[in-house]
């Protein structure tokens, strides 16, 4: 699972150097299109910046690849609710694509409270010879206009163009983190700490709450919703996980509110490794489900699991990410590292898990050799075209060469976000304000 770091070509003012880096360039999502042709991120500073890969020379065989910057836009401002005295935050939460229908992409954004709809398009011709307007766009006289000109379409500079189509509001009470678009590709959904809400891509004034948790006494409140995703092939099922550990599959067939759901994944918990920390680490993080439909994956602090859709009492696979942090989980409580929420991938063929870590450290798993490695995203380590080295850390005794203490890692560096190309082993890593795009081996 070795793999090869990919030429990057990427403009400054996005991705700086990290001593200059300020919060706003911090990468907060990451995802690539359906085709894998391109790879969008946002950031806490409200933009998006799309990447599109380069297509295959017949000179240079092997440069296919290379992801260059195609569009950015800022797509959320800072904002402020004055009924509330809030601050909302224009930092992007996530990204969805919509499958391409014609030349346009289009993709979804969010930040806490509102989802925009973006259309992104290719201009490459200009109209001249208006009837009614000068050169210059001013109108004329009409007394003036003698003749009548056909407006013709002049070659000009390719121009990518980035449009908001629609913009949904004001559904949210709470935090929205996450949104994932329904198979019909009519509908998406939006969930927040409490709520799940169903939205048709042509209204934009009014959603249908699908999940409702908040109770009458707030009071009384004792878990929150953590992430959403449907079903990749069915279009009335999804899934929500909670702040508790636990995952809902749910049946829009069954009833209008899904507060009854029609499956529930729990994993018993030891008592014997029960500790002041337990509920905090085992909150789940993200969910996602695999590509076929058949398992859902999450993401806990310490752990990845595979569910099985038809095994609700126990996840199928279990993988340790960072199990030497055990020991640490006071220190990590004390500098908030241990709220951190860490995202989880499938590879195109639901073979490979990746997940992040800190000290800039990714993880992957091979599920049918049940072999994994670390891999590490650094300007230091990771030079145009070189392999990356296996990295392991060292709990305790003797430390070799190669490997690195527990008690050296930098937490303030974590990979919480990542992408996998939906048919091709090329990966997306954001390492704080870096991106960096890795790619299998090339012979």
């Amino acid at each position: 699972m070795e793999e090869d770091i990919d030429t990057r070509k990427i403009n400054n003012s996005f991705l700086r150097d990290h001593s200059y880096a300020t919060e706003a360039d911090i990468i907060s999502t990451v995802e690539f299109n359906h085709t894998g042709e391109l790879l969008a991120t946002g950031d806490k500073g409200g933009r998006v910046v799309i990447f599109q890969r380069e297509q295959e020379s017949k000179n240079q065989v092997h440069r296919r690849g290379e992801y260059n910057v195609y569009s950015t836009f800022q797509s959320h401002e800072p904002e402020f609710d004055y009924l509330k005295s809030l601050e909302i935050e224009e930092k992007i939460n996530k990204i969805r694509w919509l499958p391409q229908q014609n030349a346009a992409y289009f993709l979804l954004s969010t930040n806490d409270k509102t989802v925009k709809l973006w259309k992104v398009s290719e201009r490459d011709k200009r109209p001249e010879g208006y009837n009614l307007k000068d050169e210059e766009g001013r109108l004329r006289d009409p007394s003036t206009i003698t003749t009548l000109r056909v407006p013709v379409l002049r070659p000009m500079d390719l121009m990518v163009e980035a449009t908001p189509r629609r913009v949904f509001a004001n559904a949210h009470t709470y935090h929205i983190n996450s949104i994932s678009v329904n198979s019909d590709y009519e509908t998406y959904m939006s969930a927040d700490d409490l709520r799940i809400n169903l939205w048709n891509f042509e209204i934009t004034n009014q959603s249908f709450n699908i999940v409702d948790i908040k109770p009458a006494n707030m009071e009384e409140l004792t878990e929150v919703i953590t992430a959403a995703e449907f079903h990749p092939h069915h279009c009335n099922t999804f899934v929500y996980s909670s702040s508790k550990g636990t995952i809902r599959l749910c049946d829009m067939r069954a009833s209008a509110l899904c507060d009854r759901h029609t499956k529930f994944f729990e994993e018993p918990e030891d008592p014997s490794n029960r500790s002041f920390f337990s509920e905090i680490i085992s909150s789940i993080s993200d969910v996602k489900f695999s590509h076929s439909g058949r398992y859902i994956m999450t993401r806990d602090y310490l752990t990845v699991k595979v569910w099985d859709l038809n095994m609700e009492n126990r996840p199928i696979e279990t993988y340790q990410v960072h199990d030497y942090l055990r020991s640490k989980l006071c220190s990590l409580y004390e500098n908030d590292c241990i709220f951190d929420k860490f995202e989880c991938v499938w590879n195109g063929s639901d073979s490979v898990i990746m997940t992040g870590s800190y000290n800039n450290f990714f993880r992957m798993f091979d599920r049918n050799t049940k072999r994994d490695v670390t891999l590490e995203a650094s300007r230091e380590n990771s030079k145009p075209r070189a392999i990356l080295k296996p990295r392991k850390v060292c709990v305790g005794g003797k430390r070799r060469k190669d490997e690195i203490s527990v008690d050296s890692l930098d937490f303030s560096k974590k990979i919480l976000h990542t992408a996998w190309h939906p048919s091709e082993n090329i990966i997306a890593v954001a390492a704080t304000n870096n991106l960096y795009i890795f790619q299998d081996k090339v012979n």
